[in-house]
């Protein structure tokens, strides 16, 4: 029964307007390449933190397949998206939003897109410990000079990027907070 009334909770207390904000910080992380939003309102079972809860309640829908992938592929998660979100739960290769950490994602199994339609590839929603703007440097569209995030694999990155405009993009998570790269996004050790 708590099993049960854990898939109950967790969606937005007033949907329109907290879509709207999480789409607004969702856009600009994407827009900005290191810059940290924060992000709330969704709370999904653990260990999903607020900020990926958010994303998936405001960029997923019932058209929308999604892959969960390591500690956030339980029965507790799936119920949760089935009963809030309604996305078909799928494989990686199928996977338009795939959630998870680092080193559960199965980034080679991932579609980045075609050259006639590179828009289907997947996007990466990435559990951290933390966010911080240190590490690599990025460059690109969106980036003044340089900015700067702790990413989990700066060769992956570079090799994302690499095959533009094929490849995935990505959000990373964690707690509240929220940052995103896009595949256009160059990345410097």
């Amino acid at each position: 029964m708590a099993f049960e009334m854990q898939a109950l909770q967790g969606g937005f207390d007033d949907p329109p307007r907290q879509a709207s904000f999480a789409f607004r910080a969702a856009m600009m992380a994407m827009a900005r390449p290191g810059d940290i939003q924060h992000i709330h309102g969704g709370a999904a079972p653990a260990p999903c933190s607020a900020a990926a809860a958010t994303l998936l309640l405001t960029l997923c829908d019932r058209e929308t397949p999604l892959c969960l992938v390591g500690n956030h592929d339980t029965d507790a998660m799936r119920d949760w998206v089935n009963f809030h979100i309604g996305a078909p739960i799928v494989s990686a290769c199928d996977a338009q939003f795939v959630l998870g950490r680092w080193t559960a994602v199965p980034l080679s199994d991932l579609p980045i897109g075609t050259p006639d339609y590179p828009d289907r590839s997947a996007t990466v929603i990435v559990e951290m410990d933390e966010l911080s703007q240190t590490g690599a440097g990025l460059s690109g569209p969106g980036i003044k000079d340089r900015a700067s995030l702790n990413l989990p694999d700066i060769a992956f990155f570079q090799d994302n990027n690499a095959l533009f405009p094929l490849g995935l993009d990505f959000y990373f998570c964690a707690g509240d907070q929220l940052a995103a790269l896009p595949r256009s996004t160059k990345v410097e050790g």
